[in-house]
């Protein structure tokens, strides 16, 4: 299956949890149903992109990555790449790799979608139509930090850094996963 394949399929089926929630959903199936490209870097207007919400095994942290480039904490994740099968499956291959920690699970089913402006590879103005995913860490995981980040550490869900105001959204839905 290709990434657009799944997306539209996964997007199709999710029940989102808010009217806010439901028009991203229409939003992203309009998208895909323009663009064939929809899930590829080079799609100028904009590309979904997978990003994943590391618990750790007691659920009460999240492990998030100060990213060079935007100098904030965010979750983990990124492009989908023409290898990737699924959108579940490039959260976590992303999740991997920029945590080093071998053994998560993620849940195929999203969370959240979010969509904001970036200026990304293509150097261009462009829109991440981010589709998010709860992705567990291995009890005992221990991150390694990758090349794609300044910084990567857990941190309670109580007591996140200042600067993730756009991800208290994710981590409710997320917790609500949860219960």
């Amino acid at each position: 299956m290709s990434p657009h394949a799944d997306a539209t399929s996964v997007l199709t089926a999710w029940r989102p949890p808010s009217p806010e929630q439901e028009a991203l959903r229409q939003a992203y199936l309009g998208f895909l149903a323009a663009r064939e490209d929809a899930c590829l870097r080079s799609c100028e207007p904009g590309h979904l992109t997978a990003s994943a919400l590391v618990l750790d095994a007691t659920g009460e942290r999240t492990l998030l990555t100060l990213h060079p480039r935007v100098g904030r904490w965010l979750q983990l994740g990124g492009h989908c790449e023409e290898s990737d099968g699924t959108l579940a499956g490039a959260a976590l291959r992303e999740a991997e790799e920029e945590s080093g920690i071998r053994g998560l699970r993620v849940e195929p089913t999203p969370i959240h979608l979010d969509v904001h402006p970036i200026t990304c590879s293509l150097g261009l103005p462009t829109r991440h139509f981010d589709v998010r995913f709860l992705v567990r860490a291995p009890v005992g995981a221990r991150p390694t930090r990758s090349a794609e980040s300044v910084d990567l550490q857990w941190w309670p869900l109580d007591a996140m850094p200042s600067n993730v105001d756009d991800l208290h959204p994710l981590v409710e839905a997320a917790l609500a996963r949860l219960r």
